[in-house]
């Protein structure tokens, strides 16, 4: 099943994920940050230029660091950014999702416009009473 554990906890989860997608679509680095674990874990292995972040300071400074190339209009605007729930299952307080994206941006290496959907496979604990992602990894679905 897709969707298990408490609602409350799920509705949690999924404003981390709007709150990502918020923080790409405003550049808004300290909105971002503000979803990660101090000893969070972001991998990013279709992305040779990025890589993978360790740690919440890493992984908001990789963050603002790729918000500089990707972007749209020679990168004087933000790119699109959406995200949507696969699955959400919260397990007491820890969680497992999967979301999906929908990103528009101007490729950094040719300048040409990326229609993208991405997924992101994501680990979740609750720590003082939040959610925070500890683990997300993202793979493309789809770019044309």
């Amino acid at each position: 099943m897709p969707f298990t554990g408490p609602l409350d906890d799920r509705i949690a989860i999924r404003e981390l994920m709007d709150t990502h997608a918020h923080g790409v679509m405003t550049l808004d680095a300290q909105l971002w940050g503000s979803i990660w674990a101090d000893d969070a874990l972001w991998e990013l292995p279709e992305y040779p230029d990025l890589g993978g972040f360790s740690g919440k300071a890493a992984i908001v400074a990789g963050w603002v660091e790729s918000m500089k190339h990707y972007g749209l209009d020679h990168m004087t605007k933000p790119m699109i950014y959406f995200m949507q729930p696969g699955s959400i299952e919260v397990e007491g307080d820890r969680a497992k999702a999967v979301a999906y994206t929908i990103e528009i941006f101007d490729d950094p290496a040719t300048g040409k416009r990326v229609h993208a959907t991405g997924r992101y496979d994501d680990e979740l604990e609750r720590r003082d009473g939040r959610w925070l992602f500890t683990r997300r990894s993202y793979r493309t679905v789809f770019a044309d």
